[in-house]
């Protein structure tokens, strides 16, 4: 029983010790996670996820360049790190993929029309809030619809991915919510009628009723959705945090912001 008993010690002690060894050794990796912002100058540009669906924030031209007022926001962070607004790689996001492409690593920022929302915070941080939407409703100009109690148990599309959804179904329970991957999905749904209505954030759906008269946005918006730079959670991504709510901040204050709304139709 004692021989036991002494083999029963040597074993935990042999646990305790390789236990103590083990949280050391996780301890100092954690230490050693390398810092966003210096992995980013070493390897000598951001790489910005960014929508290219989404006129005017984020978009492809005719020439197949992607331009909006979200690639000029990520142009102002890469000028702040390297001086050289050039410096900068765009990634194709879609709001369903944005904050899988952010967390695990594939790219430094996501600047493409997302809302800060407290569900959202508990998995990435944000920076400063750089433009404030509302979701309003995109319907044929044919519609009688003026309201969104007026569209109780239509079929209405909704972006996988966006805040429009749960929105959708808090205001309009009754409401057949149809899912689509992308804008341009939901507005071929649209024209062909499928679906009665999309809702949106309201300068995403302006495009569509600017280029078309046959589709009419609603007057009224029903939410507040600020836009902001989303960066991966932990303290190696702090200083990256810093340098993009400077470069934000100091857009809004000497008024390159509202250059940039007015650059891109928003105001």
């Amino acid at each position: 029983m004692k021989r036991v008993l002494i083999v029963l010690a040597a074993l935990i002690s042999i646990l305790l010790v390789t236990g103590f060894y083990a949280w050391d050794w996780y301890d100092t990796k954690k230490l050693e996670m390398p810092d966003t912002y210096q992995t980013i100058l070493d390897r000598g540009y951001l790489i910005a996820g960014v929508k290219t669906d989404t006129k005017p924030f984020g978009y492809k031209d005719n020439d197949g360049e992607i331009k909006g007022l979200d690639i000029d926001i990520s142009k102002a962070i890469a000028k702040a790190i390297f001086r050289d607004e050039t410096k900068l790689k765009l990634v194709s996001v879609t709001p369903s993929d944005r904050l899988i492409k952010l967390t695990t690593g594939e790219v430094d920022i996501i600047a493409a029309t997302m809302t800060v929302t407290p569900q959202r915070m508990d998995l990435i941080d944000f920076s400063h809030s750089y433009f404030l939407a509302g979701q309003t409703v995109l319907v044929p100009v044919t519609s009688k619809t003026n309201s969104l109690t007026d569209l109780a148990n239509s079929n209405i599309g909704v972006i996988f991915g966006t805040t429009a959804e749960k929105n959708l179904r808090t205001l309009v329970p009754t409401a057949k919510v149809f899912g689509y991957r992308t804008y341009d999905e939901a507005y071929s749904a649209l024209k062909r009628g499928t679906i009665s209505a999309i809702t949106s954030d309201d300068t995403i759906l302006r495009n569509y009723a600017l280029n078309d008269k046959s589709v009419r946005i609603l007057n009224k918006k029903y939410s507040k959705e600020p836009y902001a730079v989303g960066v991966r959670k932990g303290e190696e991504n702090k200083k990256l945090l810093e340098v993009v709510n400077f470069v934000i901040k100091t857009l809004i204050l000497n008024n390159s912001i509202n250059r940039l709304y007015a650059k891109w139709g928003l105001i």
